[in-house]
C-alpha cells in the first residue's frame, strides 16, 4: 500500500449495498453482494469486489479490518492506480517468473492460515485457478507500481554530508530520530556436552517409536511426551501446512512417509522428532510428531561455570586479553574469530539495541559498567529457537539514549532524511497526476475522509 497513515472513515453498511443493488449493470458477487463500479480512475475500473477481495486477503492474513478499512483500501487503490498508468505509459514490464514466484509464496501464505486448498476455496468463494488468475493479475500490477515508485525514488537527489548538517541544524529537535541506548559486547561461549544429551533424547524417542509400531497410539504417546507445547495437546497433530512452513529436515523426513507411517528419528535446530504421516495433498501435508528436546544436568553447568571462571581470572590477571581468550576458547563460531565481538545479525551493527540483546544476557549487563567482565551465567544462543549455552560477557561500551546528533548517528540521520524526501516525492508525483488524470468516485464512499481530502472534488 502506498499511504500508511490512519484514515478517518465509515463502514460501509448493508443498507449503503442493499441502494448499490439499484445501479444500472451491477452484477452479484459471492455471497450475493452486488458488484459495481466505485472509482475510476484514467481508463482503470476500481470494483465494488476488489475492495471486498483486499478485506478478505487482509482477514485471511490476520489483520484486523475496523470501520476505516474499506475508505483507506480504496483511497489506497485508487493513489496505486495513478503509479500504474504511469508505469505502462513508460512501457515498465515485469517478468512473468517473478509473478508465478509471488503468486505462490501468497498462495502458501493464505492456505496455511487457513488450513488447505478446500478451506481457501470455500473461504474466497472461488475455485484455486480463478484465485490465480485473480492474484496473478493483482501481483503483476503492484510489480508495476513497484518499479514506477522505484523510478521516482531514484530522481531524488543524493543527500551530501553538508545537506544533511544542513537538515540537522534546522530541523526541530523534537523531530529528530532518537537513538536508543546502544551496547557493545564480547563473549565467550561454551556449550553443555550435546552429544551426551542428544544420545539420552534418540534412546528415548526410539523406545516411543518401537511402541508405536507395536501398536500403542502416536496421538497418546504425543500427548504425553512431546515437547511442542502447540500440539502435544491435540496428540502431535499439526494440521494441514505447506512444507515451506517447517524446517527443511522435517518437511522432507515428512514427506517421504506414507499415510500412517512413522519416520526414524529427525534432527532440526529445535530437537529430535519422531513423524507420522496423516495425509498430503500437493506440497501440503498433515502430520504428528513427538519433539524432544536435549536436556542438561547441573553437571554440565558446574563443569562449563568452572572452566569459564578459570578464562575469566586469566583475563583479569592480564595473563591474556578477552579477545585473545574468545580465539582460543569461544565454541561461538560466529562471534569466536571477532575476538568474541557480537554483532546485529540484521544490520551487522555492533551496537546493540535491548530489543535486539537475548532476554538473559540483558538482565546480567543492566548493571555493568564498561570494562566489567560478567561472572559466568546461562543463556540461549541464536539457532533454532535457541540452545542452552555457557557465557562471560565483558561491556565495551554503553551509548544512552539520545536525540541523533550528526557528529555521532550521521547513518541514522540519512536514513531519516532519505525516508522525508521518499515521502515528499511520492506525495509530488500523486499530486502532479492527478491534475492530468481523470479521476472519478462514487457517491457510495461520499462519506470517507480520506488523507487526501480532494479526492472527492476530483
Amino acid at each position: 500500500m502506498l499511504n500508511n497513515k490512519r484514515v478517518l472513515g465509515f463502514f460501509i453498511s448493508a443498507a449503503l449495498f442493499a441502494a448499490a443493488s439499484a445501479t444500472a449493470g451491477a452484477q452479484t458477487y459471492g455471497g450475493g453482494l452486488i458488484d459495481k463500479s466505485v472509482a475510476t480512475v484514467g481508463n482503470d475500473v476500481v470494483l465494488l469486489s476488489d475492495i471486498e477481495e483486499e478485506v478478505h486477503m487482509m482477514q485471511a492474513g490476520g489483520f484486523t479490518v475496523d470501520a476505516n478499512s474499506r475508505c483507506q483500501i480504496l483511497e489506497n487503490i485508487v493513489s496505486s492506480k495513478l503509479f500504474l498508468t504511469q508505469a505502462r505509459l513508460d512501457s515498465l514490464t515485469v517478468g512473468e517468473d517473478q509473478v508465478k514466484e509471488q503468486v505462490e509464496q501468497h498462495m502458501m501464505k493464505v492456505m496455511n492460515t487457513l488450513g488447505g486448498e478446500k478451506e481457501v476455496e470455500e473461504y474466497f468463494k472461488k475455485p484455486l485457478y480463478r484465485l490465480r488468475a485473480d492474484w496473478s493479475k493483482m501481483f503483476r500490477e503492484q510489480l508495476l507500481i513497484q518499479q514506477m515508485q522505484q523510478k521516482v525514488y531514484s530522481s531524488i537527489p543524493k543527500m551530501t554530508p553538508a545537506a544533511i548538517k544542513e537538515l540537522c541544524d534546522t530541523i526541530p529537535q523534537e523531530d529528530l530520530p532518537v537513538i536508543p541506548t546502544q551496547y557493545k559486547l564480547r563473549q565467550i561461549v561454551l556449550y553443555p556436552d550435546k552429544e551426551s544429551a542428544a544420545m539420552v533424547v534418540k534412546e528415548r524417542l526410539l523406545d516411543l517409536r518401537e511402541r508405536v509400531i507395536a501398536g500403542e497410539k502416536f496421538s497418546s504417546l504425543a500427548r504425553l511426551y512431546s515437547q511442542d507445547p502447540g500440539s502435544a495437546t491435540r496428540g502431535g497433530e499439526l494440521g494441514m501446512r505447506p512444507k515451506s512452513v517447517y524446517w527443511p529436515q522435517f518437511s522432507d523426513a515428512a514427506m517421504a512417509l506414507k499415510a500412517g507411517q512413522v519416520s526414524q528419528i529427525v534432527e532440526t535446530p529445535d530437537g529430535f522428532h519422531i513423524i507420522q504421516m496423516i495425509e498430503k495433498s500437493g506440497d501440503m501435508f498433515n502430520a504428528r510428531h513427538i519433539l524432544i528436546k536435549p536436556t542438561y544436568t547441573a553437571r554440565d553447568r558446574n563443569a562449563a561455570f568452572s572452566r569459564l571462571d578459570s578464562i575469566r581470572s586469566e583475563i583479569v590477571d592480564g595473563k591474556i586479553t578477552f579477545e585473545m581468550a574468545a580465539v582460543r576458547n569461544s565454541e561461538d563460531f560466529k562471534t569466536r574469530t571477532n575476538g568474541g565481538m557480537m554483532v546485529d545479525e540484521y544490520s551487522g551493527s555492533s551496537l546493540l539495541e535491548k530489543d535486539r540483546l537475548n532476554p538473559n544476557d540483558y538482565s546480567v549487563i543492566k548493571d555493568m559498567q564498561p570494562g566489567d567482565i560478567s561472572e559466568p551465567f546461562e543463556s540461549l544462543d541464536n539457532e533454532g529457537r535457541g540452545h542452552t549455552i555457557y557465557k562471560i560477557v565483558r561491556l565495551d561500551q554503553v551509548t544512552p539514549s539520545h536525540t541523533a546528533s550528526f557528529e555521532t548517528d550521521y547513518d541514522a540521520l540519512v536514513t531519516m532524511a532519505n525516508e522525508k524526501n521518499a515521502h515528499r516525492a511520492i506525495d509530488d508525483f500523486v499530486t502532479e497526476k492527478k491534475k492530468t488524470t481523470h479521476i472519478k468516485i462514487d457517491p457510495l464512499f461520499g462519506g470517507c475522509k480520506f488523507v487526501d481530502e480532494d479526492w472527492i472534488a476530483k
